[in-house]
């Protein structure tokens, strides 16, 4: 099976290179797609530097300019389809997310999952270093989107997913419409409505250590408003 980690960076030089080290470490083997939004920083820079180490795993898409997270994930998608991976999933940059758990977000795959969520909200709150007001917001944005759309989804919002072929294949990429964190919200929100079998795992979140949150107001008013639309948009497989 052919497993393909995608992460989208934006002056991740701080991380992006114990990034490489602890992907590779892993004893389940996996390949890294980093997609980067014109780093000024020099990330990708990084990136191709530490390639010549690993001229078969480690793959970098320069954007010019800073897109957006749905646009990165999208393109990465399509990149990975026509290269016939097997899964993808998607992880933060900043060691938010713990790579070693990656290893169980694919054993959920393989027992027919669709989508595995790495869950922060399925045992209590589990995350670690974000402060009060950025905890409430995310916790009750997740209860939001299981009232508006009924997705049996504990933590809508994640960042840290799976997502098998059968799913990138069925979704019609090219009818996500929302960029930001809503990007989350909507590829899950269509996987469910499509059918597919999705899994939570449980996981423990910590607030990155170095570099800057990309969290801004209008990526939380545009998952807000978006959410509200969901349930009206009409949700085709992909012919």
């Amino acid at each position: 099976m052919r497993k393909l980690i995608v992460i989208p960076t934006y002056n991740e030089i701080d991380n992006i290179s114990a990034m490489i080290d602890k992907v590779f470490s892993l004893e389940e083997e996996f390949e890294l797609l980093v997609i980067d939004d014109g780093s000024p920083d020099g990330t990708a820079d990084v990136v191709k530097r530490r390639q010549a180490e690993f001229p078969e795993r480690l793959h970098l898409i320069q954007r010019e300019g800073k897109l957006g997270l749905g646009t990165a994930y999208l393109r990465a998608f399509r990149w990975a389809l026509e290269r016939d991976y097997d899964y993808l999933f998607e992880l933060d940059c900043d060691f938010s997310h713990n790579p070693d758990d990656l290893s169980r977000l694919y054993a959920a795959a393989l027992e027919g999952n669709d989508v595995v969520i790495g869950s922060r909200y399925i045992k209590g709150v589990n995350v670690v270093n974000w402060p009060m007001s950025r905890l409430l917001m995310s916790y009750f944005a997740s209860k939001y989107v299981r009232l508006i759309t009924r997705m049996p989804v504990k933590d809508a919002t994640a960042g840290f997913v799976c997502y098998s072929r059968k799913a990138l294949e069925t979704i019609d990429l090219d009818r996500i419409e929302m960029n930001g964190y809503g990007f989350q919200i909507e590829m899950k929100y269509t996987a469910w409505r499509l059918g597919m079998k999705i899994k939570e795992v449980s996981i423990v979140f910590t607030e990155r250590q170095e570099g800057a949150s990309k969290m801004s107001g209008g990526i939380f008013g545009e998952a807000f408003f978006g959410v509200m639309k969901l349930p009206f948009r009409r949700i085709k497989a992909r012919r």
